[in-house]
């Protein structure tokens, strides 16, 4: 596998070259600033890697909770409301 860097400016300016790239299967790190900011991957391997990535969001978004309420543990809420939220949103099943 093939990583190619770029600075985002030029991304911008040449977004096919880079589009060209990816659909060759390389994969494309966009820095700003010297930091790095995306990644552009074929979109076959995103399809793959799709239900991975959402595991992984979940689990730092629930690290990230966790740590708060940690600091703040007055912040918790009832189970029932949360359920009872979710159930009116559709996200859950009664």
């Amino acid at each position: 596998m093939t990583l190619h860097v770029m600075k985002s400016r030029e991304a911008r300016s040449n977004w096919r070259q880079l589009l060209d790239r990816v659909l060759i299967g390389e994969d494309v790190l966009i820095e700003r600033n010297g930091q790095p900011v995306a990644v552009l991957i074929p979109a076959r391997d995103y399809d793959r890697l799709r239900s991975e990535l959402e595991e992984l969001r979940a689990a730092q978004h629930a690290a990230a909770v966790y740590q708060d309420w940690k600091q703040n543990p007055e912040s918790a809420r009832d189970w029932e409301d949360v359920r009872a939220e979710l159930v009116a949103e559709g996200q859950l099943d009664e």
